[in-house]
């Protein structure tokens, strides 16, 4: 069978090639098809207070179009939250007339695999999921949300989905982006996908059940788009910080109404989706939103169960601020600064894993993940940053012994131990 190309598609363009004659056979030519397509992708991230009072249909008809409503849900949630949450979630879908199913998944770190997705695909594939009607909703931290959207996308090769984040880390960072991930082999997130969800909702409510150390692992996520983008962003931080996590960035009972609880989530926010949206399927490597994220996954790895996503990134932060001071890009003060309000946030700056080895081997496995280049986000003054490609590992070690300096040795195992069990 001959399959004609349209003559009148602009995407389709048949050309023809001239190849050499093969031995004791006529010259033949060859057709090349050349196929150009583009996607349009929009998604929505929605700060929506009150998602689950029972009069509020946001949940219940976000993502959906409204012939299809009320409809079914795959409600996939993470263990801990279920425990929280769980019954007001149920009494919410009941009182919204939506036929639901809940799966429950335990979701943390060390189970983040391909296992734990192929246990989350069934759970789509016994709910009779529709293709395109019924969004799977995933209510849970960003290990949760990561391994719901890596499902969702592989799952009849591209099902809707919903991300609920209840983490602060989910609420400004995992939750709102395109990519999904799962670690393999030691390896950060090394399998993924680009998936965004059709909307992100956002109830700071959750993090009023979250511990001050989840808090405070969230807020390390902000401070990277503080200390590489926005002086105002941080100069809140300074302020308001400690003050944020004692209150559990909840309005009532604040001094403030909430108002700086919703001020720094939503100049966060506002910060990552305007870095993320030119480049959302990564096809420029050079990305502000890196940093912090250069040495930190085999940190975290290495560290595995002792540090949170966000301890490890803090770490990273403070070892590529002492690299911009030792460059003379971030002065004395500047520097002084950043390590003030990381200790002000009760976060690490140092672990007993950070040795000059481990270090080369994060820079060396980032450079892979880059193309063949460093392109290391440095802080340039605080607030913003400049991309350096000449990182020597003499460097790395100079830095490491200052950053250990700064960070009282003994004094910071010690407030490692103490922060794991906040």
């Amino acid at each position: 069978m001959t399959v004609q190309p349209d003559s009148t598609s602009e995407a389709i363009r048949p050309r023809l090639h001239t190849v050499g004659e093969p031995p004791h056979q006529a010259w033949r030519p060859q057709h090349t098809w050349q196929v150009s397509t583009s996607k349009a992708v929009t998604y929505e991230v929605v700060l929506s207070p009150g998602l689950l009072n029972p009069s509020n249909p946001t949940l219940a008809t976000a993502g959906v179009p409204e012939e299809a409503r009320p409809g079914r849900r795959l409600v996939v949630i993470d263990a801990t939250v279920h425990a929280l949450y769980g019954a007001r979630i149920s009494a919410y879908f009941t009182q919204q007339a939506v036929e639901h199913e809940v799966y429950v998944v335990d979701a943390h770190e060390s189970v983040k695999s391909m296992d734990t997705v192929f246990e989350i695909v069934a759970s789509m594939d016994a709910f009779g999921i529709s293709r395109r009607r019924e969004p799977v909703i995933a209510i849970g931290g960003g290990v949760l949300t990561d391994l719901v959207g890596l499902a969702a996308s592989l799952y009849r090769r591209s099902t809707p989905y919903m991300r609920i984040p209840t983490t602060l880390i989910g609420m400004v960072d995992a939750g709102i982006g395109a990519k999904t991930g799962v670690n393999f082999r030691q390896h950060k997130n090394r399998l993924g996908t680009y998936h965004p969800s059709a909307v992100t909702l956002i109830d700071r409510e959750f993090l009023g059940t979250l511990s001050p150390r989840h808090l405070r692992n969230g807020l390390a996520e902000i401070l990277k788009m503080a200390m590489v983008k926005d002086v105002a962003l941080f100069e809140r931080l300074e302020a308001t910080g400690p003050r944020l996590v004692d209150e559990r960035m909840q309005s009532a009972g604040s001094a403030d109404g909430g108002e700086a609880a919703e001020d720094v989530v939503g100049l966060a926010i506002h910060s990552m989706l305007e870095e993320l949206q030119p480049n959302l399927w990564e096809h420029e490597l050079q990305r502000l939103v890196d940093f912090g994220h250069s040495f930190s996954p085999v940190i975290e790895m290495a560290a595995l169960p002792e540090l949170l996503h966000g301890e490890a990134v803090c770490i990273d932060m403070a070892f590529c601020a002492v690299i911009a001071h030792r460059r003379g890009l971030l002065d004395r003060g500047g520097l002084a600064r950043i390590v003030h309000v990381m200790d002000s946030l009760k976060l690490p700056t140092w672990h007993p894993v950070c040795t000059p080895e481990l270090m080369a081997r994060g820079l060396a496995d980032t450079v892979k993940h880059r193309d063949g280049e460093q392109l290391l986000p440095l802080p340039d003054g605080i607030g913003h940053a400049r991309f350096v490609n000449d990182v020597r590992s003499t460097e790395l070690d100079a830095a490491l012994a200052m950053l250990l300096d700064l960070s009282g040795g003994a004094d910071a195992l010690a407030m490692t131990s103490r922060n794991r069990g906040v």
